[in-house]
């Protein structure tokens, strides 16, 4: 008798249509190291993380063509105001994003911050003026709410023994980003000097923000794919 009542109490029930059970189910045949997760977020992590350093070696040629600083003392009051602006739209939404993914999922966070990277990097890369470069990566920072639904993922969807595994993989890309960022920015700087036959300087900045984009939109695919993944009935079966 106390076996059967033992057996009925450690048995989970699982509700169609739940995505909270399909992931537990998921978690429950899992075995081994889930590389398949660690790398999609490895890589979604690490494009989000490039373009937060990667404006630094090429901020100050910027901000001179734009011809704002009246004189070359100036560039630098200026430059503080682009390099701060994303932090600025980061520190004002971080929360309202949290609040967001607590309530309507974490897929949607994830893929919204990826397509807005994807966008107004890009963006910012085409500024024509100073305004423009300010207000691009103000929203990239606004709109880029992705560190922290993401870690809340990890611990999510990974068994509790790889859970610090995967929040430290988190931590690993975003630091690599950090790092691999200014040097692909400042190899890209002023690509009409650099590369004249290949680049005219009317697309002075073209370059940067194209060949900056790219690993960006490869994480918004992988983001979307995944995500679309989690969302199938195949995460249930895996």
């Amino acid at each position: 008798m106390a076996e059967e009542y033992k057996e009925s109490l450690l048995k989970k029930k699982y509700y169609e249509n739940c995505p909270g059970c399909k992931v537990e189910q998921y978690k429950a045949v899992q075995r081994g190291i889930p590389f398949r997760e660690l790398i999609f977020t490895w890589v979604i992590v690490l494009c989000t993380a490039l373009p937060i350093s990667s404006l630094f070696p090429f901020l100050y040629f910027m901000i001179r063509d734009f011809n704002i600083a009246k004189t070359e003392e100036d560039i630098g009051y200026y430059a503080g105001y682009v390099g701060s602006s994303f932090m600025l739209g980061r520190a004002l939404t971080s929360v309202p994003w949290g609040m967001v993914a607590d309530r309507y999922g974490r897929k949607p966070v994830i893929i919204i911050g990826t397509v807005a990277v994807v966008i107004f990097n890009t963006l910012f890369g085409l500024s024509v003026n100073f305004w423009m470069a300010v207000t691009t990566r103000f929203l990239l920072g606004s709109l880029n709410g992705l560190l922290g639904p993401i870690k809340a993922y990890v611990t999510e969807i990974f068994r509790d023994e790889y859970q610090a595994l995967g929040v430290s993989t988190v931590s690993t890309a975003w630091g690599i980003g950090l790092i691999i960022g200014p040097g692909l920015g400042g190899f890209l700087a002023q690509p009409a000097e650099k590369y004249p036959n290949i680049f005219s300087k009317e697309s002075f900045f073209w370059a940067i923000s194209v060949l900056l984009a790219l690993p960006l939109y490869i994480s918004f695919r992988v983001s979307r794919h995944y995500c679309l993944y989690l969302a199938s009935g195949n995460i249930a079966q895996a």
